[in-house]
């Protein structure tokens, strides 16, 4: 008789390349230790357990180490790199903002797995509240707070922390893919209107039509230049005889300029004082003709008959 026994050999590593497990979640407060964690707060990095790094060494698996959570009861998933490995055996510790886009309370089931994303090229953010427009320079504030994260995923909503205050900020789209790689990437980042955002209204201006008849009488006309209309000031300080006595105005003085009855708000006019030429009228061709030794002679002696 014959035996097989079809598990002799070990299983191939071809197999082994896919790290996924559950640990029970808690928010980074629960983190025991004197060292205050406030770190991994702002950014998108979880802290697992020793037991996870030595099985992650014995796997084939690509750098950096990025993984996909999943909360199963609410079928929500999100996408997370690695801090550290202090974590105590069966729990991870995530950012508070990461456990409420996985719908998770302290204590909750969550399954990891490994994952392997492309490299992001393209993002879009929309801020939750207007007050992110406060900030002088936001597209640098933004790749600031990313340096501490490893991947974004489409819907997410992340925070950061900037001057002491924190902001939310969604993610609309992520290109080439939905979730993907900010790990030495360069990635064009764009905003869309924050949330409840609300444009100023503009004042719009009712234009006069021509036949309307509109009243220009309150132009004032332009009075120009007029000599030695100034007050003087004597040495002795006496206010005698310094009070100005301009000369009387003519009504030829006055100068009042033409207003433009067709202007438009927003429209910008340039007028040139261009004058057609006259046009010259034509002479006969007898007189407009050069002759020379045209013109009459006269003599100092007047010609007369002699007595």
């Amino acid at each position: 008789m014959f035996s097989f026994n079809m598990f002799d050999h070990p299983i191939p590593r071809v197999f082994q390349s896919r790290f996924s497990t559950q640990y029970r979640c808690f928010s980074v407060s629960m983190l025991a230790g004197p060292n205050d964690r406030s770190d991994v707060e702002k950014g998108g990095k979880i802290i697992m357990p020793p037991s996870a790094l030595d099985q992650l060494s014995r796997l084939n698996i690509t750098y950096p180490m990025l993984f996909k959570l999943t909360n199963k009861n609410s079928d929500r998933m999100t996408h997370c790199g690695v801090l550290e490995f202090v974590a105590d055996e069966g729990i991870c510790y995530l950012p508070h903002w990461m456990m409420q886009n996985l719908l998770l309370e302290e204590g909750g089931l969550v399954q990891v797995e490994s994952v392997n994303l492309q490299v992001a090229t393209y993002s879009k953010f929309q801020p939750q509240s207007p007050d992110f427009l406060d900030i002088t320079n936001p597209k640098a504030v933004l790749e600031n707070a990313l340096r501490n994260f490893a991947c974004l995923t489409t819907g997410d909503v992340i925070a950061i922390n900037y001057n002491e205050k924190i902001y939310e900020l969604r993610v609309m789209e992520t290109k080439p893919d939905k979730a993907v790689s900010i790990i030495e990437c360069d990635m064009n980042v764009d905003f869309d209107a924050p949330l409840g955002y609300k444009e100023p209204e503009r004042q719009v201006q009712h234009e006069e039509s021509a036949d309307g008849g509109a009243d220009h009488s309150g132009y004032a006309g332009e009075l120009g230049f007029r000599a030695f209309s100034g007050s003087g000031n004597r040495l002795d300080g006496k206010k005698k005889g310094v009070e100005p006595s301009p000369s009387p105005i003519k009504p030829g003085d006055i100068k009042r300029g033409i207003p433009n009855y067709e202007f438009k708000l927003g429209k910008i006019t340039f007028i040139r004082n261009s004058r057609p030429l006259v046009k010259k009228v034509e002479e006969d061709d007898a007189g407009g003709r050069f002759v020379a030794f045209s013109g009459e002679g006269q003599s100092l002696r007047k010609k007369g008959r002699k007595p």
